[in-house]
């Protein structure tokens, strides 16, 4: 299935009885299992088991894509959502299974290479939310405005914490310290920007960083790319 989203669109929470392998041929989107948030582009998909609960955003301008799986199918990834690498190989695939009058044995042999291919992507756009109490400011202003997601320093002393403490709880609910999450969080921004056209360095400047080349150097760690690169692809 695909569509071409006219408006802003939020669904809400829900599952699918089969697997699902959702893409987009044009754009950025969102989508919420839990705690977790993963960015999916032309380049970067989402593998959704059976069964898992999720929402999703989609901006006006994004063109989506899913393809579906059948639970008695034995598919080689993760029983987990887990992003995958959207190939060239894997999109060529994937779009001859559309294709008008495919007889059964060339259907069954694609269907058998698109499964071969399937591969977790090394560069996981994806971003935990914390859900304790103290962390909870600070999500929010990030929510709200991430260029301004201050420092580590001014959120201990308006939160009255140590430095440590803060740096430990979000080690301890997203892996990550505070200025790699906030980070990760302006690189996603990022992507939706990149992907509607704007400028790298009005990106650079829109998501919270000094200087373009400190982008490019968050953005290469986060999504194994040049920002220059990423939007072309």
């Amino acid at each position: 299935m695909d569509e071409s989203i006219q408006r802003n669109t939020f669904w809400e929470e829900h599952s699918h009885p089969t697997h699902e392998l959702i893409w987009n041929t044009r754009g950025a989107s969102s989508l919420t299992v839990g705690s977790r948030t993963w960015t999916i582009t032309p380049s970067v998909g989402l593998w959704i088991p059976a069964g898992v609960r999720h929402t999703a955003w989609t901006p006006a301008g994004t063109w989506y894509r899913t393809a579906m799986f059948s639970v008695q199918t034995t598919v080689p990834i993760a029983d987990e959502p887990v992003a995958v690498d959207v190939t060239d190989l894997l999109r060529l695939l994937l779009d001859r299974l559309v294709e008008p009058g495919l007889h059964a044995a060339s259907r069954a042999t694609t269907e058998a290479m698109v499964l071969d291919v399937l591969a977790p992507s090394p560069y996981e756009l994806l971003t935990h939310v914390p859900a304790s109490e103290l962390l909870a400011p600070i999500v929010a202003a990030v929510d709200a405005d991430v260029r301004a997601a201050g420092t580590l320093d001014e959120w201990a002393a308006r939160l009255g914490v140590s430095a440590r403490t803060i740096t430990r709880q979000f080690q301890a609910e997203t892996g990550l310290g505070f200025s790699r999450w906030v980070a990760a969080s302006r690189i996603q921004r990022a992507i939706v920007l990149l992907t509607e056209g704007e400028r790298i360095d009005d990106v650079a400047a829109a998501v919270g960083f000094r200087s373009a080349s400190a982008f490019g150097t968050a953005f290469r760690r986060v999504t194994g790319s040049s920002p220059g690169r990423f939007r072309a692809q």
